[in-house]
């Protein structure tokens, strides 16, 4: 399970991404596609055509981190899809958990839980 800070965000491009690219590309891709600053210190996750690899790119003081994974079987799967007008979507570390084990949630259901009054 992944444990990070709840102030971390996780961005998920909705489109698929070339993952040839390196570190430079895909903080190109994060500043076009999802449209937020690599160098927040937030997760950014990159899928191929097959949704069978993943790319996620995170920036720490000293440098990026780049994480790759590739499924032997099946495919990566996307929670939900993206709201109307974004070429991304907003997840949380369980969901990226789950979804990096290759297990789908669609279909999953949420329970209600206590958000704190805006």
């Amino acid at each position: 399970m992944l444990s990070l800070p709840s102030t971390v965000r996780i961005f998920v491009a909705a489109e698929p991404v070339d993952l040839r690219r390196g570190f430079d590309g895909l903080a190109a891709v994060t500043r076009s596609v999802v449209r937020q600053d690599p160098l927040s210190g937030h997760l950014f996750v990159f899928l191929n055509r097959r949704r069978d690899r993943a790319k996620i790119l995170v920036w720490e003081r000293s440098g990026y981190w780049l994480l790759f994974k590739r499924l032997e079987k099946g495919r990566f799967t996307l929670p939900s899809a993206p709201k109307e007008g974004t070429r991304h979507l907003e997840m949380e570390a369980a969901e990226l958990t789950l979804m990096l084990e290759g297990i789908s949630l669609q279909g999953s259901t949420r329970r209600a839980r206590w958000t704190p009054d805006e």
